[in-house]
């Protein structure tokens, strides 16, 4: 994608060192500068960091609209990649699974959409990267898995162990068993079948994540897990060296998490719902207890930048406080020490928001008009140069 031309933004108030206040920002070339360029006048806007977003399956609404309805890879990648540019994430981790649940949860689509995903890549708006959510249950699969890994330049990995609440399913919830069943193209049978055979790897599930987490470190991928439910379940994955805490179900969990000096990462739709829709430890109250580092947006990009107002309007933070969970810290839990800040010598990843109507006008990343609307892209459209070479 084109750059867009060397620039200055006045009068707007730019989010620096934890504080909002009245600057300009330049950039060029891909970074943030300290040049006197060609200006932009964003005055009554706010320039902050560029969205990072460590967590978000909402790509497979792209893949998979309906239960039965699939489109291509690239296709679903380009739509994605615009959901993301137009609700200001700057860069995303989509959350692939590696799992026996089949379907597009299945090693074989995973590949498959790495595949599309290395193709894709030049051409795409925001940095897009995968996170693999490993079922720890996968255990003849784990040769492939490392080579997938590196094959594809994957840096992050959560382990996931599902494996109960589907037996559980099978049990209790038949219809709930059926309809995953289907959606991997099984019966209800088959997919009991798969399960067993899963079940009875679990003598072999430690030596294997061992085994997965020396690889890990030998590649220097950064890895944690998912839905720890105990405070003895954090400790395994932690001394495993699994540091990353990504939705805790209850509050032991997280306070263990918290103890050991791990990040925790919590849901944004759960902040702006007011609640976990399965049930879990609200979000919001990890947050007040300072049991949360960072936010993410799960399965619904929007609530990104709809947490970060939910928390403001509910007293529970300043703005600046809470866009840090979704920007500033992300980046840094994921050690991409380049971006989720506006100072010089940092990507120019970063968003124009209108206070008023807390619309996102304005996404740039790595220097690329990634989305534009509403008044600030009147402005920018006064900007002729830039408007001209951003279209080419």
């Amino acid at each position: 994608m084109p750059q867009l031309p060397a620039l200055r933004l006045t009068g707007a108030k730019v989010l620096r060192d934890d504080k909002l206040v009245e600057d300009a920002l330049s950039f060029a070339a891909g970074q943030i500068t300290s040049g006197n360029y060609a200006e932009v006048d964003l005055s009554g806007y706010y320039i902050l960091p560029g969205i990072v977003d460590l967590h978000g399956d909402g790509f497979e609404r792209h893949l998979q609209p309906r239960p039965n309805v699939h489109f291509d890879e690239t296709t679903a990648l380009e739509n994605a990649d615009a959901e993301l540019a137009a609700n200001g994430v700057t860069t995303a981790v989509f959350a692939q699974c590696w799992s026996w649940l089949g379907g597009r949860r299945s090693p074989e689509y995973a590949i498959n959409l790495l595949k599309a995903w290395g193709h894709y890549k030049p051409r795409s708006l925001v940095d897009i990267r995968f996170q693999i959510r490993y079922e720890t249950h996968m255990v003849d699969t784990v040769d492939a898995m490392i080579e997938t890994i590196q094959t594809h330049g994957i840096d992050y990995l959560v382990f996931n162990n599902h494996i109960h609440d589907a037996a559980k399913a099978r049990e209790t919830a038949p219809l709930g068993f059926a309809g995953y069943a289907a959606e991997a193209g099984r019966s209800p049978r088959q997919h009991a079948t798969v399960l067993e055979e899963m079940l009875g790897n679990s003598y072999k599930v430690d030596e294997s994540l061992k085994q997965i987490a020396a690889a890990l470190n030998s590649m220097g991928v950064r890895y944690g897990s998912h839905d720890d439910e105990t405070a003895s379940a954090r400790r395994y994955f932690d001394n495993l060296g699994a540091d990353i805490c990504e939705f805790p179900t209850t509050l032991e969990a997280a306070e263990q998490a918290h103890a050991l000096g791990n990040p925790i990462l919590m849901g944004a739709p759960n902040i702006m719902r007011g609640g976990s829709q399965s049930g879990n430890v609200a979000a919001q109250d990890l947050v007040e207890a300072g049991l949360c580092d960072a936010l993410v947006s799960d399965y619904y990009y929007p609530a990104l930048q709809g947490a970060v107002w939910a928390l403001v309007d509910r007293g529970v933070m300043s703005f600046e406080q809470a866009w840090a969970l979704i920007s500033t810290k992300p980046a840094m839990i994921l050690g991409l020490h380049d971006r989720g800040h506006l100072t010089e010598g940092a990507r120019a990843d970063f968003i124009v928001m209108n206070p008023r109507t807390r619309r996102i006008e304005a996404t740039v990343s790595n220097g690329q008009l990634a989305a534009l609307s509403g008044e600030a892209g009147i402005r920018f459209a006064k900007n002729t140069d830039a408007i001209s070479i951003a279209a080419e």
